[in-house]
């Protein structure tokens, strides 16, 4: 089969989904037969597959994804390569469990991908999209006991509306969104995607409308899909125990869409790629802090233009990479 029929067959059972930064991921992972990798945030297995594909097949594999729908596709996608792969319902930041269970103990490589997928979004009643009608809900696992953002929006004082739009949107208009959010639900609760995002907009000055590149809802949308499935304290989670899993010579590489978590990557990775970490004003060295990982991207890594034409998400992804010393 051709590489254009190849894509043709993938585009036809996968939909839209195109996974981002993938040969650059692939090129930096650099997958070998009888490697053991992780994959923390399996989606629909893009990354996955073409990792076992560069390994010819025989590389092992461990996938992770806290949304069940997601993963029987992932499944049913890897079945070609069912005798090196397993996969489990969890969040990345439990992977340790999950290494565990499958009897695992070091990687030669992991991959995170954090954000929402395609599927996700063009879901109407997951919640996550303002341009479809839908229930306020933005849950990665819905059965994962945690409530879903109409909870946030119709329960939250002003105080913490304005502070969560503020700082997980970064949304400068966060208080005059807050006020608007609570004025509406104080005449009915607002139970929809649609009936927030009209709210959201209704709250941006005319000006600001006419300026903006973006839908005005959609930091306040991000925000609150960040806040419902917790995903800093995750990626934090996540960050502070990998390393420890990782193989001399074993490779993390972790994709971000939003600032905040570029920012924690790039701090994260800063510190266990240098030596002394003491403060400025202590002239002698006391932490004794080596280097844990060399740092491969001094840069984060963004899509190429002709990425950026063929997929539009693509556009804020940014890769880091570090391989363990």
């Amino acid at each position: 089969m051709s590489s254009e029929q190849d894509s043709a067959q993938n585009q036809q059972e996968w939909g839209d989904h195109v996974s981002v930064l993938l040969n650059e991921v692939i090129d930096y992972l650099d997958p070998k037969p009888g490697g053991y990798y992780l994959d923390g945030t399996l989606g629909l297995a893009g990354h996955s597959e073409a990792l076992l594909k560069k390994a010819e097949g025989k590389a092992h594999l461990l996938g992770i994804d806290r949304d069940l729908e997601t993963l029987e596709r992932a499944r049913k996608r890897l079945e070609p390569f069912r005798d090196y792969v397993v996969t489990a319902h969890a969040k990345f930041s439990e992977f340790e469990m999950v290494l565990r269970d499958a009897g695992w103990d070091e990687l030669d490589g992991a991959l995170i991908d954090i954000g929402v997928s395609s599927m996700q979004i063009d879901q109407p009643e997951r919640g996550f999209s303002f341009k479809i009608e839908g229930p306020l809900d933005m849950r990665m696992d819905p059965a994962g006991g945690m409530p879903p953002a109409s909870s946030i929006v119709n329960k939250a004082s002003y105080e913490k509306l304005k502070f969560i739009i503020g700082r997980y949107g970064e949304d400068p208009m966060c208080g005059r969104i807050a006020k608007a959010i609570l004025e509406a639900r104080s005449i009915a609760p607002i139970e929809t995607t649609t009936q927030l995002a009209s709210i959201v907009e209704k709250a941006y000055p005319a000006k600001w409308r006419a300026k903006s590149r973006n839908h005005p809802a959609t930091r306040t949308f991000q925000a609150l899909r960040m806040v419902v499935n917790s995903e800093l304290e995750e990626l934090e989670a996540f960050l502070k125990r990998i390393l420890d899993h990782l193989r001399p010579g074993g490779r993390l590489a972790v994709i971000t869409f939003h600032s905040l978590e570029d920012r924690m990557v790039k701090r994260m990775f800063k510190e266990e790629s240098t030596g002394c970490i003491c403060p400025k004003q202590i002239p002698v060295c006391i932490c004794n802090h080596t280097p844990n990982v060399k740092l491969l991207t001094k840069k984060p890594v963004t899509a190429t233009e002709e990425e950026r034409k063929i997929n539009s998400r693509s556009s804020s992804a940014k890769l880091r990479v570090v391989e363990k010393l």
